[in-house]
């Protein structure tokens, strides 16, 4: 059987806010929908649900990241603020060519660095941010 990872799904309230964080890393939106009825419902278990998504895909197309805004039923919980070490999803990680740029790009759009820029031995440079709605995300670039 083989197993392939269809995308990572994301909760936000600001859509286009993320949207525009994501491209700046480098990924591509694929498009933008409605999303609602009672076969929805019946996946996530929430019963009739109205959602706007974008999918988003990075530029070798090989991963996607869905964004979600609920517009209902309102969304019940938020984790967004939680350390790096909280039980469940924790953050999604992207090699980057350019760790520099790309967090200098992020910043203009609210990207927060949560610690320094660290060098792993030979191998990387990477950081954790912070971008819209306190998303945490991952960045990596490879040396040599």
């Amino acid at each position: 059987m083989t197993v392939r990872m269809d995308n990572v799904g994301i909760v936000v309230e600001d859509l286009t806010a993320a949207i525009e964080f994501f491209c700046e890393i480098g990924l591509e939106l694929e498009g933008r929908m409605l999303v609602e009825g009672a076969w929805a419902g019946r996946v996530t278990g929430l019963g009739d649900q109205r959602v706007e998504i974008a999918m988003l895909r990075t530029a070798d197309g090989h991963n996607r990241i869905e964004l979600s805004r609920f517009l209902e039923p309102a969304v019940v919980a938020d984790h967004r603020t939680a350390p790096v070490n909280a039980l469940g999803y924790l953050r999604v990680m992207f090699a980057v060519d350019d760790l520099d740029d790309a967090v200098d790009r992020l910043r203009v759009r609210g990207g927060e660095l949560v610690g320094d820029i660290v060098r792993y031995e030979d191998a990387y440079r990477l950081c954790y941010l912070r971008g819209p709605e306190g998303i945490l995300v991952g960045l990596a670039e490879e040396l040599g």
